[in-house]
């Protein structure tokens, strides 16, 4: 496939396949742990495998390896599947790296995601089904969201009255704004 033999979703379906049927990747380089697993488990739970597994035409994964143990974990006899056609042997090896390592390179709109993680707080929604950890939810809800100082303030902080300390060792003295300049 050319780069300009771009591939459309218009030919791609849905068929469910039974979970004993797929065959996982045997090389591949993601690992999910029993904690991961056990957070895709619940978010099935909570919002249905709205997610399909991606295989090739002999029903190997090639993307939701993790969806799949979740899959197994909750006893699914069978799971939602597009079968990807006409890959090559390297373009599949790529897709299970890529599809993988792209989504980690997103970023985050942290005040965006402070409000909306407060608002599903205020109706009691179980936060733990968002895939954060306590301490990751607490630094977020708990972030002050200030902006950094603009150059202009922070010479303004420069221009402050010396701290002048004196050193216990030998006794001299020197202003603190200019240790480690």
């Amino acid at each position: 496939m050319g780069k300009s033999d771009l591939r459309t979703t218009s030919g791609l379906k849905i068929e469910y396949v039974e979970t004993e049927k797929l065959i996982p990747y045997v090389m591949n380089s993601r690992t999910h742990s029993e904690t991961q697993v056990m957070q895709i488990a619940s978010s099935i739970k909570e919002f249905g495998f709205t997610n399909p597994i991606l295989i090739d035409e002999t029903q190997t994964l090639i993307a939701g390896h993790g969806r799949l143990l979740a899959a197994k974990t909750l006893s699914l006899s069978e799971v939602p599947c597009i079968t990807l056609h006409g890959l090559s042997p390297a373009q599949k090896k790529a897709y299970v790296i890529a599809d993988n390592k792209i989504a980690l390179n997103a970023g985050w709109d942290v005040e965006a995601l402070k409000t909306e993680i407060l608002a599903l707080e205020e109706t009691a929604f179980d936060l733990q089904l968002l895939g954060f950890e306590i301490d990751e939810l607490k630094a977020i809800i708990d972030d002050p969201m200030f902006d950094p100082a603009t150059e202009n303030e922070q010479g303004q902080l420069d221009e402050l009255d010396p701290k002048w300390i004196v050193c216990p060792k030998c006794g001299s003295e020197f202003d603190a704004r200019t240790v480690g300049a």
